[in-house]
């Protein structure tokens, strides 16, 4: 099994589409559903025996949750904040720029 390159809170970009993201989660390898990737078109679809990743991701027009594999991630170098709603919830903002989780309160 490969060890994923990104990490949880970086902020990356899809190599080959407009959007970025802050990832949240990370599988060792393809954990989606069969039917979703063979949705993908055949001549840009991942391996399945790499890293996939769950993203808090944004394009020009709108926030949503992505599933990217790893050969399909860069990092952004952008420094730009990610606007997605959720990632108050998720993460604190560090000043290098990155995302870190927050912690959980214990009871």
């Amino acid at each position: 099994m490969k060890t994923a390159k990104f990490s949880i809170g970086q902020v990356v970009r899809h190599r080959l589409f407009p959007f970025r993201g802050v990832i949240f989660d990370v599988d060792p390898q393809f954990a989606n559903t069969e039917e979703w990737y063979e949705a993908i078109p055949a001549d840009v679809r991942p391996r399945k025996d790499q890293p996939f990743y769950h993203l808090l991701a944004e394009n020009s027009e709108t926030e949503y949750i992505a599933y990217v594999s790893e050969q399909n991630l860069l990092e952004d170098k952008s420094g730009e904040p990610v606007r997605h709603p959720q990632i108050g919830e998720m993460f604190d903002k560090r000043p290098d720029g990155r995302y870190e989780p927050k912690r959980q309160s214990r009871h």
